[in-house]
This record gives C-alpha cells, structure tokens and sequence, in this order.
C-alpha cells in the first residue's frame, strides 16, 4: 500500500504543469477523448511497431448491432541491424512493408485512415502528432528522438510515391490495448502492458491534466510508469541485483520500474540471483558454468515453463534448462530454481498490482463514486503466457482495492486492432461533432444577424407607437402615464401591491425625502391557491390614466379568467369595498419592469430603462412625448411598457426561430404568442435545451441514444439546471448528478460535457437577443435627443439575470458592441417591483402636489 500511494503522489507530479519537467511518470496526454461506444464503422489500416516484428493491418468494423470486426494482418521482421541504424532507414522500412501488404490485399489505390501504434516514450501534441522521448527495449536509431514519428512516416511514404493513406492517429500499445478491449466492453478504461515492457494508460479527466487547456471532459493519459522510481524514489526496494541489472543494460538509471516487472529483465534476474548462490556455494556445488554467465541466456520464457502448475513438469522444465546452461542440477537445485522465479515473478505481480491500485483510486477520487465498476484492459506475454502472474496479479489488486469492482479483459487481437479502434473513434468523433455543431449552429447567431433582430425591433417600436400601425405591431409601446421618475424629494407613507406569479407581496413604504433622502419597508408574502390563478392573473395591460389598467391577455403560464378586457383597478376597489372594513386612495397601476426602473432611478437618476429578464422578460423606458401618438399632448416624457415579449408575434423573427423553437412554442399554453420571450425567458429556456438533448439522443449524439422517460416529460429540465450546469464552479461530476437526477443514469463524462455546450448555446442566445433588443431601445433614445453619445442607465430584475453565470455578461457585451455610440450602465433592482409601484405613487403625489401648487 506505501508504495501505491508514493506511486499516487508521483502521477500528481507528472499531470501537474509546474511539477511535470522534474517527474518521473511523466503522465503523457495522448489526445485520445473517448472510448469505443460500438457506433464505429468503417475499413481501417493500422501499423504496430513496439519490438523486432512489426504487424500491418486491415480492420473492417461494422455497427449492425453485432459489433463485428473483420481483420487481415501480416507479420514482418525488422532486421537487427534496422534497430541500430539511423531512422530514415526504419521508416522506409515500414514504408515498404505497407506497400506490399497493400498490394497483397489489392486496396494500394485506396487512401484509407491509418493508425499508428508506435509502443515507445513519446510527447504528444497531437492526435496525429507524436515526438519520441527516448528508445526503449533494445531500439537506439539516430536521428529519431525529439522528432514527431508520424511526419517521418510520411515522408517516407511520399518517397515511394505508389500509394497514399491518412494517418490519422499515433498511439502506443497501452492505449491500443485499453481501445481494444474498450470495443467488447464500455467500462473498459485503462489498458495495461505486462510483456517485454510494462505501461499502463487510463481515462483521466482532463480538469486534472494541467498539461493541456480546457477543463472538460476526459483524455487517455499515458503514465509511462516504466520510468517510475527514475528519480530515486525506488531506492529502499531495489536490490544490489536491480541495480546490477540497470548497469548492464542498455539504458543505465533509465526505466527502473520497467525493469523490476517486464519480461525483457526478469530472466536476468533470476540468472543474476542463481549465479550469486551459485558463487556463495548455495547452488550447483559452487560450479558456475559459461552459460549461466552470459548475459540473456535465461529467458523470461523458461519461467513460464518452470512454474507450471503441475510441479513436476515444473521441475522436469527447470531441470532442462539448468542442464542447457551446462550446469548439473540436483532436485534440490530445481527446487530452489522455481522458488527464485515464483519469487521474481510473485514481486513483479505485486509491484504492478500496487501502482495499478493507484490508477483505480484515481478515477474512483474523479467520479467521486463509493464503489467503482471498471475493466481493465490487458496485454503481453508475461500476463498472457505465466501461468501464476494474472491471478497474483488480480488477487493482490482486489486485496488493497475491496471498494472497487474490477475486471481484467485479456486483448485477444493485440494493440494493432487498437490503433484501428482509435482511428475509428476518432472518425465517428469528427463525424458526430459536425452533426451537433450543424444542429448548434442553427442556435448561434451572428453580428450580423443581431445588428438585423436590433433594426426590426426598432422597426415594431416605431409601428408600436404610431397610432396608424399600432393594431398591427407585435411590440405594443403602451402608455403608462408615468411621466417622471424619482427626484428624491418624494415623501410619505405608502401602500404597494406586488403581483405577478404565484405569490403576492404587499407593502409598506415610508419615503423619506433630504440629503439622506430613503426607503424604508415592510413587507408581508401572501401565497395564491392554484385555483385562484385560474380566476385571476395580470399580463399586459393598457391604461388611459395613470390609475387605470384593462388586462389584455395572460402570460407566465397562467389560465386567468373573469378579468380580460377589464380595469384591474375597478376590479380592485370593488373587492375592497365589499369587505366594508378600510377604504384605499388608488393612485397608480403599473407592472414590475416599470416599477424596477422607478426603483433603480430613485438610486440612480440616469436610470430611464427598466429591463426584467426572469420567469418572462420585458422593457420599459421613457419616450418623448411627441412619438407617442397613443396619448394627446406633445410636452415631456411618459414611460412606455413595450411588452417586448410578443415581440416575433406577427411573424418578423419567424427566420431566427428554429425547430425547437417551433415545438416550446406549439406546446405552451399560449401558441403563437410571446415569440420572443419564449426565446429569452427562463420559462422556456430550459425547455429549449430538453428539446435539443431529444434531438441529439434520438441521433444517437447523446446518451448513448437511449432517451430517459423522465426526459421526455415537459417542464423536468428546469432553467435553474443551465444556471448550474453552466457554473465555471462545477464539476463534470456535479453536472451529471444533475443529469442523473432526470433520469439518465447512463450519461457519461463525454455526455456531461455535451449538455453543458447545448445549455451553453441556449442561454448565448438569449442573451444575445436581450442584448439586441436593448440595444434597439437604448439607440432610439439617443436619437430621439439628437446626441452623438449618450449616457444612461438600465434598472434590471430578474432570476435568469441575478443567477445564471454569463447572462448578463454576454448581454452587454452585445449591447456595447450593436450601440457603440451608447455609455451604458446597469443597476440591479434589489428590492422588487413593489418598491418600484410606491415609489410611482410618491412621485405622482409629488407631481400632483406641484400642480396644485
């Protein structure tokens, strides 16, 4: 267990950014982002280069449900004297050997993909694109190392000249193997290499790559845990043997893990140990003989032999080869030759075992899970071929890791089949991310799209405020009799009520007039029982005096009845009368974004917008009297409500409104109407997004295709979720316990990644209409005052506004760039809309006041 946690502490090192250059796992990003999800199709060629033969494949993979894979391969040698040479000479090689498999198989005049195992230290940049660190496994060419494999490759091929491929990625054999595997079974996410080397890779989340930018998602991590104890980090477990080994070897104070574990040195160990006995009298009689003296004349392979489960053929095998090495073994001496390589191969077994619990705490820690469910994918000739190593291997393992459920899946076609997997994954990848961003793309809008939605607005206003066009604007521009906003030498105690959901405030404002003119406030929330709702709920009103207001429709989901086309204040009174215990003076009716710029205003006196972005959204500001062709009189100002959300109604944004648009719209309670609110409000957003990720899922882009009945039920993705979702705080693993909690059980990191992009874009867009809209709003009242710059200020409420990360951001940003000639600020109203409604009161009682005066 130490050892699994000092191995723990150095992969930290390696996917730190500051702590990488000094480690010793380097935690190399391979740029490979996904396993197989069994969608893969297609024919494929791959190279497998990583010892003295090297295997040229074709891979067909079909997705007719059965995942079938149809492969050709070839075995060809590289000469020992290719493995010392220069590089050139090794990638013409290749070159060759692919051409004639090409040929043999009669598709040289096809340019299919190509993957690339290339089963050495390399650094990354790219999926096509790797740089060799250093050779390994008795491989010293010159010329090749701290140069990209793929671009020598290629120029070789473009050498020959008689075919072409499209060398798409460049793996290793531990990710080969863990793409293998990944391909039978999708919990497979680490590969493990046990043969001549040992390596390992797995899925890490790409927030803890500190390598590479970006915090989203996952990408293979290629540990090269060879290296591990390269930095004297192994010194109190190594032996003199192991260092006796290291010095011998072709790369002195390299690999030191690599060379306590892999195949290419543990019979070398063995040999060293049998000769020290040998020479201490322990063995043999004391006679060292020339074979046991040379170097690599105890393969690996006579261990498997040795440790044959049937001991006696175990004895009879350690006898022959003892006997080759020229030695006369007794059964004494046979005996203790298979303890030394039980012993070797156990401490391999369990050396691999701990730095592999390692990995599994790691994705455990990422997913943030009590128990984890993995696979392992796994390769070599020592897994593959000792016949004690696996089980040793899977029992140790499960011992110091009992809180994870792990399997171990045997690679049956090795990591050529891999690089295909990768090549394939990376196809379907590229194929899928243009269907999204096609479907996204119709979400997205340009400058110049939004330069076009600000002149149409424009346009409505206009046609709003004309008494001409005023029938047929969908942006209505109604008066609503306030004339002025707060001066602050409003006083008195007033009255307010605040209703506009499903709860209703009522209030008591004392305004205090002076230097340190304020607002005080009590206030008390009254609920509204949900068949009242369907009695009585304000929308849209259109007044003819301040104290008027006939309710023209209903909005914000509600089913009112009994009250369209009345005066609410009428309606009012006439309640407050029949109770027969207070009577009221009813000054003033106004809705909430008026009250929020009158709230605003008494802060800031620039303020002459009021903007609510929430449950619906809409705008006030105030407007010349002159263009308000509504209401006679050509003197002053008058704040119009411009009931922006039934902006789109008569049809002049249906070019901007998208299928999904179309079906929020054919599914709300009130059709056609409020177009635009639909597409900015946050009682629809969410619905908005719900609509994509059914789209997506039902094209297989998402969810592995499986949609969730939970999903599909109208109103479960909440705007709340884009709000979290798209918090620059959460974690991926947060977002999927969001999408866990619909009922989609099944997503995964990559999915996670996905539904934040889609809410991402929704809530973009919103912001950018907003922003569009505003800025159609705040030019006009520069214009109607004939400046070259103006400064003003915009009264804003609104939970989609308060609460969502980037709203506002993206909202004035838009604003700032379609109204350059416009200073903008922007004060968010803390205290509602019922602050707001006394504070008209107190301005109308000023001004009535003033004119009795």
């Amino acid at each position: 267990m130490d050892l699994s946690i000092r191995f723990r502490r150095e992969m930290d090192k390696g996917l730190g950014r500051d702590t990488n250059p000094t480690a010793a796992v380097k935690m190399l990003p391979t740029f490979v982002r996904s396993t197989p999800d069994g969608t893969e199709q297609g024919e494929f060629l791959a190279l497998d280069l990583g010892g003295s033969n090297f295997r040229v494949l074709l891979v067909k993979v079909m997705a007719n449900g059965k995942q079938e894979v149809e492969m050709e391969n070839q075995i060809y040698a590289i000469p020992e004297h290719l493995m010392r040479g220069s590089g050139s000479e090794l990638f013409d090689h290749i070159a060759d050997c692919l051409a004639n498999f090409m040929e043999k198989f009669g598709i040289k005049d096809k340019k299919l993909p190509l993957g690339f195992t290339f089963s050495f230290p390399c650094q990354q940049t790219k999926l096509d694109e790797s740089v060799l660190v250093s050779w390994t496994k008795r491989f010293k060419l010159n010329g090749v190392e701290g140069k990209d494999v793929v671009s020598l490759l290629r120029k070789s091929i473009k050498r020959r000249g008689d075919f072409d491929v499209d060398i798409l990625a460049v793996i290793n054999d531990t990710v080969g193997t863990m793409m293998t595997c990944g391909y039978d079974d999708h919990h497979c996410e680490i590969g493990l290499i046990v043969g001549t080397g040992t390596n390992a890779c797995y899925m890490e989340h790409m927030r803890n790559l500190e390598l590479l930018d970006g915090d989203e998602g996952r990408m293979c991590v290629n540990t090269e845990w060879g290296a591990f104890g390269d930095d004297g980090s192994l010194e109190d477990l190594r032996t003199d043997i192991d260092r006796e080994i290291d010095a011998g070897s072709l790369n002195p104070g390299k690999q030191l893990f690599e060379k306590m574990i892999s195949g290419l040195y543990m019979g070398e160990l063995v040999r060293f140990i049998l000769l020290r006995m040998t020479k201490e009298q322990l063995l043999f009689q004391g006679k060292v003989t020339a074979g046991l003296l040379t170097t690599g004349s105890f393969n690996t392979s006579y261990i498997f032999a040795i440790e044959n489960e049937k001991d006696e053929e175990g004895l009879a095998s350690a006898e022959k080869v003892l006997r080759d090495l020229g030695l006369d073994p007794s059964v004494e001496d046979c005996i203790t030759t298979q303890r030394v390589c039980q012993i070797v191969s156990t401490r391999a077994a369990h050396l691999c075992a701990a730095t592999l619990v390692a990995v599994l705490r790691q994705i455990r820690d990422n997913k943030a899970a009590e128990k984890l469910r993995t696979t392992i994918g796994v390769d070599g000739s020592v897994y593959k071929n000792h016949p004690e190593f696996s089980r040793r291997l899977h029992k140790m393992v499960r011992r110091l890791v009992p809180d994870c459920d792990v399997r171990f899946l045997q690679s049956q076609c090795g990591s050529g089949k891999g690089a295909a997997m990768v090549t394939a994954v990376a196809y379907r990848l590229a194929a899928q991310q243009a269907e999204r961003q096609r479907i996204l793309d119709t979400l997205r809008l340009s400058r110049e799209q939004l330069l076009e939605v600000k002149k149409r607005m424009s346009e409505e206003m206009a046609r709003g405020l004309s008494k001409q066009t005023h029938e047929q604007a969908s942006v209505k521009m109604l008066p609503t009799f306030v004339r002025d906003t707060p001066d602050g030498t409003e006083h008195g105690d007033f009255l307010a009520l605040d209703l506009g959901g499903s709860s209703f405030r009522v209030l008591l404002v004392r305004v205090r007039s002076g230097k340190r003119h304020n607002v005080d406030m009590q206030h008390k929330i009254y609920s509204i029982p949900q068949e009242t709702m369907q009695v009585f709920e304000t929308g849209p009103l259109t007044k003819d005096i301040l104290m008027t207001g006939i309710l023209l429709n209903w909005t914000k989901g509600f089913k009112a009845s009994g009250c369209e086309g009345q005066d609410v204040i009428t309606l009012l009174k006439d309640a407050v009368h029949r109770r027969r215990e207070f009577d009221l003076s009813f000054v003033a009716v106004v809705n909430d974004t008026v009250g929020t710029m009158m709230t605003c205003s008494y802060e800031d006196p620039q303020c002459e917008v009021g903007l609510i972005v929430g449950t619906g959204t809409n705008a006030c500001f105030m407007e010349e009297m002159q263009n308000i062709e509504l209401v006679e009189g050509n003197e002053g100002r008058m704040c119009v409500n411009m009931e922006w959300g039934a902006f789109g109604d008569n049809g002049v944004l249906d070019d901007f409104c998208t299928e999904f648009d179309h079906i929020v719209d054919n599914s709300s309670s009130n059709p056609g109407k409020q177009r635009y609110e639909k597409m900015i409000s946050g009682m629809y957003l969410g619905e908005v997004v719900r609509n994509v990720l059914i789209d997506f899922t039902a094209k297989g882009l998402l969810f592995k295709g499986k949609l969730s009945e939970r999903l599909k039920t109208q109103g479960i993705f909440e705007t709340k979720f884009l709000s979290q979702i798209e918090s620059d705080r959460l974690a991926m693993r947060q977002v999927r316990s969001i999408l866990q909690h619909l009922g989609l059980t099944i997503s995964t990191c990559d999915d996670s990644v996905l539904v934040k992009e889609v809410c991402s874009v929704v809530a973009r867009r919103a912001a950018q209409l907003c922003g569009a809209g505003l800025a159609a709003v705040i030019d006009k009242i520069r214009e109607n005052r004939n400046l070259n710059q103006l400064s003003i200020t915009v009264g804003v409420d609104g939970t989609l506004y308060k609460t969502h990360p980037h709203f506002s951001s993206i909202m004035q940003d838009t604003l700032q760039d379609l109204a350059p000639q416009c200073q903008v600020t922007f004060q968010q109203s803390e205290d509602g809309s019922g602050k707001g409604a006394a504070l008209i009161t107190a301005v109308a009682c000023r001004m009535k006041s003033e004119g009795q005066r």
